[in-house]
Parts: C-alpha cells; structure tokens; sequence
C-alpha cells in the first residue's frame, strides 16, 4: 500500500514538471504497469502469509508441541498471526494443565484400587469362613475381629488420601496460630512412647522451651508425628531417635534422626512420592505418611530435606521460615 502511494505520488510530480501530453501518457502508462505489478506482488504476498498461517494450525493438530512459525511482521496479517499464537498457546497450557488433572487422577484411583485390593480380599475370605457351617464361637468372634480390623484399616486409608488429595490441590486450609515448639513435641513423645517401648527404640527430644512459631498445630503435629513414627519403625531394637530444634530470626530448624537401616540412593529422591515403598519398608506401610508431612510443612511455606546411608541411618531436616 505504502508501495502503490509513492508511485502515484511519484507520478504526479513528474507529469507537472514535463508538461507534455505524449510524455505524460507514457509516464502514466508505466505507472499503471507498475501498479499492476505491485497488485500482483502483493496479492501473492498475502497468499503466501495466509498459506503459512494455514499450514501453522495444521501443524498444531498434528504435533504434542507448540511448532515453530516464520515470523510476519506487517499489516493485519502480522497482526492476525500474533493473535492465532498467543490463543493456540493459552489452549496449549489449558490441555496440558488438563491432561496432567486426569492423569493424577487415574494414577490416584489405580492407586487407590491397588490399596483396597488386599482388605477387601481378606474381608471377602473371613466373611465366606464366618458363614461356612459348624464354626465354633470362638471362631466366629476371631473372623469378626479380623474383618473389623480391616475395615478400620480402609476407613484410615480413605481418611488419609482425602486429607493428602486436598493438600496437594492446596484447598486444606491451614489455621495459623502462636504454638510453643516444646509443648508440641512432648505431646508426640507421649503418644508415641509406646511405639517407641515396643520397637524398644529409645528416643531423645531437645527442643528448647522459648521457641514459638506460626503454625497450625494439628497438621503440624499430624506431619512430625508421621516423620518420627517412620524413623521408630525404621529403627532396630537397642538404636535410637533423636529430635532436636534450634531457632534464628529466619527460619526455625527441626532436625530428626535416627541410627536404623538408612535409605538406599535409588529409593532416597522418591520417598516423599505417594504410596511409595521403599525396600525395607514395613509390611503392613501403605506410604503416605511421609508424602502427606511434606504436603503439610509446604503448606507452612517450609520445606524438607533428607540424607541417608544405608546401615548408619536418615536425617530429615525440616525448615520453617518466619
């Protein structure tokens, strides 16, 4: 267009000077030529533009990524072509935003599916034996127990995944209030004491009484007690647990450790997965507990780290920033 302005601007100038009429229908003639020319141009051009655009919106259907695109830069087709990008690439995130939805979903329900297999395998067994014919009382009371016991079992897995799917969408709401480290710590000694008297583990707690932080004590509590729960079961008899905090005016570090099996390299980078087992994990683990504490610290805007070695123990440090 720009083009087509400067030859008839061009044109104009030239036929005022020379004033002749057989030079000025030459002139005028070239003019029209070269219009023509600069039609042609043009509407080439802009076929050509709109081939590539064309061959662009094939190439997203056809292709997982977002393909490359020769940039145009002129007219409204340059502009055309910026718009196309920037909505293929909002529909390009919304799909992968969405297919990661549905695989966490799928992933969660086989996952779910494998964890019931087993208790409702052994519900399915003692109900058929509670049925069977000449079952002694004392029998029938064992087979109930059992089948109690297993659906305990369910009602916590469920309870435990609800709290873990709603901390990984971040929609658990945490309830933040001034809590005194110390206060919490002896009350998870003492509700592990005899997990602790049992796996004859002995464990130690060095929190110093003025530290406070900003936390919601339940979750909080919920995430430490599963992290040294873990370390006991984790420990043989005669070893130890040792938890300790110390406080500056950034973060308040937690340190729990223990002297048990420790953690293979291989199985060290995916133990706070969900429903991962590492390979001396308890029988009767489900692995949870260690993925649903670091969903809760990272809902406190803390984080967790761990180190292991295998024969000598694990290490897990805990940072809570103020």
């Amino acid at each position: 267009m720009k083009l087509k302005i400067v030859i008839i601007a061009l044109a104009a100038v030239i036929c005022l000077i020379i004033r002749e009429p057989l030079w000025m229908t030459a002139v005028l003639a070239v003019c029209i030529a070269a219009l023509m020319i600069v039609d042609i141009t043009e509407k080439r051009k802009l076929e050509k533009q709109i081939r590539e655009l064309t061959d662009y919106i094939t190439k997203v259907q056809d292709h997982a990524a977002l393909p490359e695109i020769a940039e145009i830069t002129e007219g409204s087709i340059g502009i055309l072509q910026s718009e196309i990008y920037k909505v293929v690439t909002i529909l390009r995130e919304q799909y992968s935003s969405e297919h990661k939805q549905k695989k966490y979903m799928s992933d969660m329900m086989s996952d779910i599916s494998h964890q019931f297999k087993t208790p409702l395998t052994a519900i399915s067994l003692m109900t058929e034996l509670l049925m069977a014919p000449g079952v002694s009382e004392e029998q029938r009371l064992e087979y109930a127990g059992k089948i109690d016991s297993q659906i305990n079992k369910m009602t916590w897995l469920i309870r435990n995944l609800l709290t873990l799917s709603q901390l990984e969408a971040g929609v658990l709401e945490m309830k933040a209030e001034q809590v005194v480290l110390k206060d919490m710590m002896d009350d998870i000694s003492d509700s592990l004491s005899v997990l602790a008297e049992v796996a004859e583990v002995e464990t130690e707690f060095s929190v110093p009484g003025m530290i406070k932080i900003k936390a919601d004590k339940h979750w909080l509590r919920e995430a430490l007690s599963n992290i040294i729960k873990n370390c006991i079961e984790h420990t043989p008899a005669g070893g130890h647990v040792k938890i300790s905090a110390t406080q500056n005016n950034i973060y308040t570090s937690l340190v729990i450790e223990d002297n048990g099996k420790g953690i293979d390299k291989e199985h060290l980078p995916h133990i706070f997965e969900r429903f991962y087992k590492a390979g001396n994990s308890s029988p009767n683990s489900v692995g949870i507990g260690l993925a649903m504490a670091k969903q809760i610290i990272n809902s406190h805007g803390g984080r967790i780290e761990v180190e292991s070695e295998v024969g000598k123990g694990s290490k897990f440090m805990i940072s809570l920033y103020v």
